[in-house]
């Protein structure tokens, strides 16, 4: 890796960590902070995401370079499995078990979803 590259992945993580402190502050703005939706919407939408950045690339439509900034980069500042954690322990402290339930495993099952979708477009037909 070179010295470029690498600080083209680290500007691009800060770039996705800003834009999902923006989206989350948005989406609690609008919808309060009774369920953590802004991380929901973050992890899907970034879990589709990088399936469509994985597929472009297995397509060679992609630069590997590319890959990783935007992937390792942007889309790994951008997601975030610990505060998803963090949430869903808060809602079971808050003895809310069928919001833990549905924020811990639905996300999860939703996001592995979006990522395939994402995969599947980025490779294309075949």
């Amino acid at each position: 890796m070179t010295p470029l590259l690498f600080l083209a992945i680290a500007a691009a993580g800060g770039a996705g960590a800003a834009a999902r402190f923006l989206l989350d502050g948005l989406v609690r703005s609008r919808l309060g902070d009774a369920f953590p939706f802004g991380t929901m919407i973050i992890n899907v939408s970034g879990s589709l995401l990088l399936g469509l950045v994985t597929g472009l690339a297995m397509n060679h439509l992609l630069a590997p370079e590319w890959s990783l900034v935007l992937g390792a980069g942007l889309l790994g500042g951008y997601t975030t499995f610990s505060t998803a954690s963090f949430e869903t322990v808060r809602l079971i402290q808050a003895r809310r078990y069928r919001a833990a339930l549905l924020h811990g495993i639905g996300m999860l099952g939703v996001s592995v979803a979006a990522a395939a979708l994402g995969l599947w477009l980025g490779l294309g037909p075949g």
